[in-house]
């Protein structure tokens, strides 16, 4: 803890304020997000398609926005959207506690949505710019108190639920109003660098597309994402069918999530110092993909076992949430760090956009696929498919990412 104390004190004060907004952020997000659909169901009673939709509403806000965000960004300075992504979030998020109509709700989900879209490119940008070449530090660090936020959120969002939801509501809406005002007062103005002479955004974007080697990098990349996600979506339901519904069941999921929370607090730095000490950009994001991929081997070998010791249920799951992320504490600050790199310094904030657009699309398309698969493969007799598909779509990124710095392309380019 000191020595992280210590490298947090060691960057600028717009570093320090950006990396503890992350935190805050990420705590008033997480305290109401994964009780939302519970609220929707149970407490509003609407039907399924209705929880879908205001749901599917929120992250296609945020997803779908993100290039609109980074460009909005890299042209309006990334202050003021941090600011206004901050506010919306308000609004948002005080919204949801206060209505009951879905066509409300739609617009409370899309408004936290957005939000998401317009400050998290700007503070990736932001952050990049100030630590300069302590860019892959930043990063680690940065993720620490992501991660912090992420592990803390929900234990106090089940304290205020179990209150009232609204109460959680009106709470992460006066995080995100506090966090508005320490921005206005604190945050220095930063702006973009951006390419000579006078561009239309469409002549930006144009720009950003042609970059061949940043388009292949996010095209790589889109498996990591699809990996690091089955912690909420395949590993959960795997934990629910060995260890059943109720309270063990609860239990196995809370443990996979507080180890994936735990790692990334007391190992990134040292992680990521230890892995740039010996490789370089392209084995560091290889072999944490190597590790991804390897996370989905147990359960895979495990997974026709029914009943049994928790040795043999238990143990496989969470070793795969351990090894899921350990290869994510690996990835995050060097990928991070190649986008900027490949941006060439330039227009960064838009980069973050596309990279974060195309990832989402690959998000929503790999977790149909895996829930289709995870219920078509049990109901044929051969339950380990979709873990080894995972395993080798892990693999497949890291020879793709492998292969791409072997043809220089990862290698930061010349603005």
């Amino acid at each position: 803890m000191t020595s992280l104390i210590t490298r947090y004190r060691s960057f600028d004060r717009p570093a320090r304020l950006l990396m503890l907004n992350q935190l805050t952020i990420n705590l008033g997000f997480y305290m109401l997000m994964p009780y939302l659909a519970s609220h929707l169901s149970a407490d509003l009673a609407l039907a399924g398609w209705a929880v879908g939709l205001v749901m599917g509403v929120r992250n296609f806000s945020q997803q779908g926005m993100f290039l609109i965000g980074g460009t909005l960004a890299d042209r309006l300075g990334y202050k003021p959207l941090i600011i206004a992504g901050c506010a919306l979030r308000t609004g948002g998020f005080a919204l949801l506690g206060l209505v009951d109509s879905v066509p409300a709700l739609i617009i409370a989900s899309a408004a936290t949505g957005f939000a998401g879209a317009l400050f998290n490119p700007a503070v990736r940008a932001y952050l990049a710019a100030d630590a300069g070449e302590r860019r892959v530090e930043a990063f680690a660090l940065f993720n620490v108190f992501y991660q912090t936020g992420i592990l803390l959120g929900p234990v106090v969002g089940l304290v205020l639920t179990s209150v009232a939801f609204k109460l959680t509501c009106l709470t992460a809406a006066a995080v995100f109003a506090v966090l508005t005002v320490l921005q206005i007062r604190a945050l220095p103005a930063h702006s973009a660098e951006h390419p000579a002479g006078p561009r239309s955004i469409r002549q930006d974007w144009a720009g950003v597309f042609r970059n061949r080697s940043f388009v292949l990098f996010s095209l790589a990349m889109i498996g990591s994402y699809v990996l690091s996600f089955q912690v909420y979506l395949a590993l959960p339901l795997e934990a629910r069918r060995v260890a059943g519904p109720g309270f063990s069941g609860t239990a196995l999921v809370a443990i996979m999530f507080g180890l994936s929370g735990a790692l990334a607090i007391a190992g990134q730095l040292r992680i990521t110092a230890w892995c740039r000490g010996r490789w370089n950009q392209g084995r560091c994001l290889a072999t944490g993909l190597l590790l991804m991929a390897a996370a989905f081997l147990p359960p895979a070998l495990t997974t026709g076992i029914n009943g049994g010791p928790a040795a043999l249920t238990w143990l496989p799951l969470i070793l795969s949430a351990a090894l899921l992320a350990l290869g994510t504490l690996v990835v995050f600050p060097f990928e991070m760090d190649t986008i900027v790199a490949l941006s060439g310094n330039r227009l960064v904030a838009t980069h973050y956009g596309l990279y974060n657009t195309v990832v989402g699309v690959g998000i929503l398309l790999g977790n149909l696929f895996t829930g289709t698969v995870l219920d078509l493969a049990r109901g044929a007799g051969v339950p380990a498919a979709p873990w080894v598909i995972l395993a080798l779509l892990g693999a497949a990124c890291a020879w793709c990412v492998r292969a791409l710095g072997a043809a220089d392309r990862l290698a930061p380019v010349v603005g």
